[in-house]
């Protein structure tokens, strides 16, 4: 058992972001869905370097867009992440299968992304005001952890 959450990357742009968050899904179990097109190719040296020797232990599923991944993940519901949302990351009761969306760097989630009725709830994580955003694996962490937390961290140590 681990975390049965499912993160999606809207067109990522940073290779160490993503293999920050290889690593990530590696550590906790929850699968990484990367919708295309990605800004970096998938044996960029900066992507392998962050995700270490983890790539051989996440669940990795590349989409050609972000159309594809919802046909592929058929999400029951769809958090996507925005610095411009009202409701915080902690205020919502995570369910075994809810996607996680996050946008690309540096633009976030473009506002017809944000508009698809798919999309059961903007929600941001807080910050200090006059700040723009996280960086997206620090972002995706926290958000992550919190869902797990809520979850007991079933198979954890």
């Amino acid at each position: 058992m681990s975390c049965p959450i499912r993160i999606l990357f809207h067109e990522p742009r940073i290779p160490s972001n993503t293999g920050s968050t290889i690593r990530l899904s590696a550590i906790t179990g929850a699968e990484l869905h990367l919708a295309g097109p990605l800004g970096f190719s998938l044996e960029d040296a900066k992507l392998r370097r962050a995700g270490l020797d983890y790539h051989d232990l996440a669940t990795l599923h590349v989409h050609e867009d972000l159309a594809a991944a919802y046909a592929a993940l058929r999400p029951k519901r769809v958090y996507a992440f925005t610095a411009h949302a009202s409701v915080r990351h902690t205020d919502v009761a995570y369910a075994p299968s809810d996607v996680l969306l996050f946008g690309p760097e540096p633009t976030g989630l473009a506002a017809e992304v944000l508009a698809d009725p798919i999309i059961t709830e903007q929600v941001r994580i807080p910050m200090l005001p006059g700040n723009r955003s996280l960086n997206l694996a620090t972002a995706t962490g926290i958000a992550v952890y919190e869902a797990w937390r809520q979850f007991g961290f079933p198979g954890a140590q």
